[in-house]
């Protein structure tokens, strides 16, 4: 049924997003007086295909669906088949500012798709986790700048004060964050605690390349917080049996550590291999209707805590011993209890009016654009990996993990897939518009065409471009499937 489920989803996703970028070139290039003689979604052998009486164009459906095409009249493809009425409606003939607005036409409908997508997901509302903060490592910028655990984050303003913004949930608060942390700024962050409202002064200088290709929030010591955290499941013979830990108990405090976060309860359990540590949990009582996370604190799957039925908790202290265990990825020691977890954390409705949602949806699209952008050109200096790639697969997983999120999950997916669309598209590599473009600029600048011999050397580099990053791309998916 997943595999499914993420098929169609991937399939209308694709077929969304290419029909919105094609009819672009083909709504411009109809309003151009340019005569269109083929629309295909899809490569490949048709389908399905018809022919308009009002236009003459051929509309098709072809069977390989991860692209599309638009086919314009045009003398240096068939010259000695276009009738001379038909002539002025050639593309060749167009002034380049006409053939400037038809090529970049296909992007711009992604960029437009993407405003009204995330447009309808702010108006119809959504369902984040509020912008509270975990008790952050020591050590880390959100600890320096005061940080402890509990503060709900209210606005971010610059360093000069002069720019601030409200926060109204986790992720709006990092949207607001990753223009800074590309720019490895600095931040004052105004949060309330049971004391007072405070400004935290967060610096993001210190952040990576690397750390930007991960979670920076993380890196930051940043972790959405007060939430209630609970054992799921418990490995047989594992650390967490061992010490009479079962399903259902509510985590307190960790090593007298307040425990809000399953990310920095696992991030303390690793840090902590073969020595013991000492859990405050809370057994029995009302259950509080923990919603299942994939924050297993150890391997197994995460499964429901069910209906504890005890009038009265019971607060116990637990010590547990994680077993040692070897880390792929860094290749040392990490530590292991065995056992799943399951975290509620407390969420808020964010819901916008229709000109807010637009103004919303259009200043998420820039940033998104602007992100994607910087991290194509990190990728080019060796600041970014190239495993930030991501193919049909990758695209088709997350497709159907949306999809089964809700309608708001798949539409911003929708949305964020429709923004590469249009930057990988207007990167400046022959074959793709980018590169049209540029031959245009180039046009429009010195007064004449770029030489079809140079066309011709420049395409073929573009296309050894296009297959590499694909090739990359398709690797990436393929380690991500097998994980190696």
């Amino acid at each position: 049924m997943n595999l499914l489920t993420e098929l169609v989803a991937f399939i209308v996703a694709i077929g969304v997003l290419v029909v919105v970028h094609e009819y672009g070139h083909y709504s411009v290039a109809r309003l151009c007086g340019v005569k269109v003689l083929r629309f295909s979604i899809g490569f490949g052998r048709p389908l399905v295909q018809w022919i308009s009486k009002k236009s003459g164009t051929e509309w098709t459906i072809s069977a390989l669906p991860l692209g599309g095409y638009v086919k314009m009249l045009d003398e240096r493809e068939s010259p000695e088949t276009i009738d001379a009425a038909d002539l002025p409606h050639a593309f060749n003939r167009q002034p380049v500012s006409k053939r400037i607005a038809i090529v970049a036409a296909g992007p711009v409908a992604n960029f437009i798709l993407a405003i009204v997508l995330f447009g309808a997901v702010y108006a119809s509302g959504v369902t984040e986790p509020v912008a509270v903060v975990a008790a952050p490592p020591a050590q880390s910028a959100a600890a320096q700048a005061g940080f402890q655990g509990g503060e709900t984050i209210l606005s971010v303003s610059n360093a000069s004060g002069s720019h601030t913004e409200p926060v109204r949930s986790w992720a709006d608060l990092r949207w607001k964050l990753m223009p800074t942390a590309l720019e490895h700024g600095r931040v004052v962050l105004s949060a309330r605690d049971g004391a007072g409202t405070y400004d935290f002064p967060l610096d993001l200088s210190r952040l990576t390349g690397q750390d930007l290709d991960d979670d920076f929030m993380s890196k930051l010591g940043l972790e959405a917080g007060g939430g209630t955290l609970r054992i799921a499941g418990v490995e047989p013979g594992s650390a967490a049996q061992q010490a009479g830990l079962e399903k259902g108990d509510r985590l307190r405090a960790i090593d007298g550590r307040p425990v809000d976060s399953a990310s920095s309860f696992i991030a303390y359990v690793k840090a902590h291999a073969g020595k013991p540590v000492h859990l405050l949990i809370e057994r029995g009582g009302a259950d509080d209707g923990a919603n299942v996370g994939d924050a297993g604190a150890g391997s197994g799957a995460s499964s429901g805590a069910g209906k504890i039925a005890a009038a009265k908790p019971q607060t116990l202290t637990v010590t547990v011993t994680p077993h040692a265990q070897l880390d792929e990825e860094t290749g040392g020691q990490v530590g292991r209890i065995g056992a799943a977890l399951s975290a509620q954390a407390p969420s808020v409705e964010v819901r916008y009016g229709p000109i807010e949602s637009a103004r919303l949806g259009a200043y998420r699209t820039w940033d998104i654009a602007l992100y994607s952008l910087r991290m194509f050109g990190r990728m080019l200096t060796g600041e970014a990996s190239l495993k930030n790639l991501s193919g049909p697969v990758t695209i088709a997983d997350y497709a159907g993990k949306s999809a089964r999120l809700g309608p708001s999950a798949f539409l911003s997916f929708l949305a964020l897939v429709s923004i590469s669309l249009g930057v990988l598209n207007l990167l400046p590599i022959p074959v793709l518009d980018g590169g049209h473009l540029l031959y245009y600029a180039v046009e429009a600048v010195t007064g004449k065409a770029v030489s079809d011999r140079w066309q011709l050397v420049l395409q073929r580099a573009g296309l050894a471009c296009i297959v590499a990053l694909s090739a990359i791309a398709l690797f990436n998916d393929l380690a991500r499937l097998i994980h190696f």
